[in-house]
């Protein structure tokens, strides 16, 4: 298997690292950590407009189709350059997990919005009134030698926020 970048992906990371050097200086990363939203709609929007909310979204729902390592080169230049805000959690954990179990109509719905950057969402593991105590949960994690063995059934769902 060939571990090297394409062309294209090269190119991604050049345009992501020279992208963050110009709209992320380190004033910005500390006011968003000061800030409750910790983000600003409008680095939001230049993101959205470059495409990256959309990378690995299929063309069908409005993304570019882009595979897992696309993702990964972009994510690796925004650890890079400590970008705060929502993408890990809408792209990564929310767009994964649509793909992955959502309905058709909830990729309808979902994906085209999270790939314009017009919602941002996360995965939600608890519902709103369920009780966050340890007693709460019916999943069980029992220690076996160095890991853990979790055996039960509990609920997933993606909140847009």
């Amino acid at each position: 298997m060939d571990y090297n970048l394409t062309e294209e992906q090269e190119m991604l990371k050049r345009v992501a690292r020279d992208f963050f050097i110009n709209e992320l200086p380190k004033s910005l990363i500390e006011e968003m950590a000061e800030d409750t939203k910790g983000y600003t709609p409008e680095l939001w929007g230049k993101i959205a407009d470059l495409g990256w909310m959309g990378l690995i979204v299929p063309e069908e729902y409005g993304g570019s189709g882009g595979d897992f390592l696309d993702l990964i080169v972009l994510l690796e230049e925004m650890g890079r350059a400590r970008l705060p805000g929502p993408f890990f959690s809408t792209v990564v954990l929310g767009t994964l997990t649509l793909l992955e179990a959502g309905s058709e109509e909830q990729k309808q719905e979902f994906l085209p919005k999270i790939a314009r950057g017009e919602t941002i969402i996360t995965l939600a593991l608890t519902e709103p009134d369920a009780v966050n105590s340890p007693d709460f949960f019916e999943v069980e994690a029992k220690a076996v030698e160095d890991e853990y063995s979790i055996h039960g059934t509990s609920s997933l769902f993606l909140m847009p926020m």
